[in-house]
């Protein structure tokens, strides 16, 4: 066929380095962008033929995220805007390793396992970040998607969250919102705007934030969303990419790990600032106190706050819908406690990955997802969607009130994945309609102290878990050596997992203090690097 002609000629521009292996996961690809152009011509292909099973638009996204600058990396965006199923995942590692000779044979298989029509038309969505390396990496994208006689349209450069969007827009005939950037910011600065009318007497200070917008595609984007919020917010804007480097020494990564405000940031006492990572798809949330002292509200404080407020709303309307939110073993135990003791609210834990807290959100009415890293959004059903809509029609005083609240949050809300924008424009109006400074918002409940470590072993495969990785399986002894450390400590528990890249073995403690969760932090490494194979010299005491 003239189109696998048109593939194998255009594959030979676009060649595969000898011995390079890569592995698609949660993020996608993602590496020295140096290494990737054989990849993003490849996923290009890919895209197409995802296009022609599912008959609807496909997007790819060329990022690395919160990675360095001098990464990049791709991800695939599938029809109602989520991530790309474990399925087309494992297509897309074989694609991408596939030899230079190999690769129509590669594709060949995917067309026949997955019964292609190849006559089917294919339409392919591509955005891209600020990396200098984005442009011809994206361009090796349409390559790809050409050679095999698909469409496409380039957003160019637009946030991850952005291109998800426009991707379930274009698939659900724009039911959702319209499938452009300008339609984005229509849909969720209106909701946005629609909300704060119920804050009372907020002054200008109440609406004022100070953004860090890791030098990236946020910074731009938050640039443009300005002028569609008609001074119902104040933003000031830092690392906005006119002089830092992408992810250096700010960002939202930054600013979990170091615990410390961005550099290039002005953080004035009790003033409230977020911070964005590369591709703007997670965010956190600190101030610092009257002392100096550094608060950090990452992804649980923001769905114990999201909570809070849905169940509120759901009781004024007089809606019996199951709310529940979905964490992952890194979330800070006094969280759980707090929502499932004083909130009365479902906690579901799964295993670290977007996407495994996505699909749990999937299974109640309404699901609140967030990582510790602040990755995270709200997922309704259609049946609750129905139910809020039915509201605002058929009731009147406080039950009409709350459902056109719940109405306008879900309008505000970005379904598809975690929004740094939409999350940041839904966190701000609830802040205004309760009234609520971040200091009280922040004192909702006290994070227990944690620590992280690493263990280095000679193979990760040794450490097996269940139960959403709070429980060690494998290697044997070694999870009731960690709950005999635990029961040294006040409201302390730990857990291990093997690193999904590299031979490393991750450990979590938290306890009633630094000093006691720092001690079994380490303790539990030792076990570790005892039981499991640990290599380069016993786990060093943290000082």
């Amino acid at each position: 066929m003239a189109q696998f002609q048109d593939v194998s000629k255009q594959s030979a521009l676009h060649p595969k380095p000898a011995g390079l292996v890569l592995q698609y996961g949660t993020a996608g690809f993602r590496t020295n962008a140096k290494l990737l152009d054989h990849i993003m011509f490849r996923m290009g292909l890919l895209a197409t033929l995802r296009s022609k099973k599912t008959n609807a638009t496909i997007g790819v996204m060329v990022t690395a995220s919160h990675n360095p600058e001098e990464d990049n990396g791709v991800k695939l965006v599938d029809p109602m805007g989520e991530m790309v199923t474990p399925t087309w995942e494992g297509y897309a590692t074989q694609l991408a390793n596939a030899e230079q000779e190999d690769v129509l044979a590669a594709l060949k298989e995917i067309i026949e396992k997955e019964a292609i029509n190849m006559s089917q038309e294919a339409d392919v969505f591509i955005g891209k970040d600020t990396r200098s390396s984005s442009e011809s990496l994206s361009k090796a994208v349409l390559d790809g998607v050409s050679a095999l006689g698909g469409h496409n349209k380039d957003y160019g450069l637009v946030t991850t969250p952005q291109l998800h969007y426009m991707v379930r827009c274009q698939n659900t005939q724009g039911k959702y919102g319209e499938a452009t950037v300008e339609g984005y910011y229509t849909k969720f600065c209106h909701a946005f705007i629609q909300l704060t009318k119920n804050a009372s007497n907020c002054t200008d200070d109440q609406k004022h934030l100070s953004v860090d917008g890791a030098n990236g595609i946020g910074a731009l984007k938050v640039r443009e969303l300005e002028s569609h919020l008609k001074k119902e917010l104040h933003i000031s804007l830092f690392n906005d990419g006119s002089a830092g480097k992408l992810n250096h020494q700010c960002g939202a990564d930054f600013v979990k790990v170091q615990q410390n405000p961005p550099t290039g940031m002005t953080v004035n006492s009790g003033e409230r600032c977020c911070s964005f990572d590369g591709d703007a798809d997670r965010i956190v949330y600190y101030y610092t106190d009257s002392e100096g002292h550094f608060h950090l509200l990452d992804g649980d404080k923001i769905a114990t706050l999201i909570s809070t407020f849905l169940k509120e709303l759901l009781t004024q309307a007089g809606l019996d819908l199951e709310i529940a939110v979905v964490q992952t073993a890194y979330a800070n135990g006094s969280s759980t406690n707090y929502l499932e003791e004083t909130m009365k609210v479902i906690v579901r834990c799964t295993k670290t990955g977007v996407k495994h807290l996505h699909h749990a959100a999937q299974e109640f009415d309404i699901g609140v997802y967030f990582e510790a890293n602040g990755h995270g959004t709200v997922l309704f059903s259609e049946a609750a969607q129905e139910k809020v809509q039915q509201l605002t029609e058929d009731s009147s005083g406080e039950r009409k009130r709350a459902a056109l609240l719940l109405q306008n949050t879900i309008d505000v809300i970005n379904q598809t994945v975690g929004d740094a924008i939409s999350d940041m424009l839904l966190i701000e109006a609830i802040l205004a309609i309760k009234g609520m400074t971040i200091q009280q918002w922040d004192a909702m409940y006290e994070d227990l102290p944690s620590r992280q470590l690493k263990v280095k072993v000679s193979d990760r495969r040794v450490i097996d878990t269940a139960d959403a990785e709070r429980r060690a399986v494998s290697p044997a002894g070694l999870q009731e050596a960690i709950g005999a450390l635990v029961r040294k400590y006040g409201r302390a528990r730990s857990f291990v997992r093997p690193s999904g890249t590299e031979d490393v073995v991750r450990v979590y403690a938290e306890a009633d203090t630094q000093e006691s969760a720092d001690a079994l932090a380490h303790e539990v490494s030792l076990a570790v690097y005892r039981l499991a194979g640990g290599v380069g010299g016993e786990p060093k005491p943290l000082h």
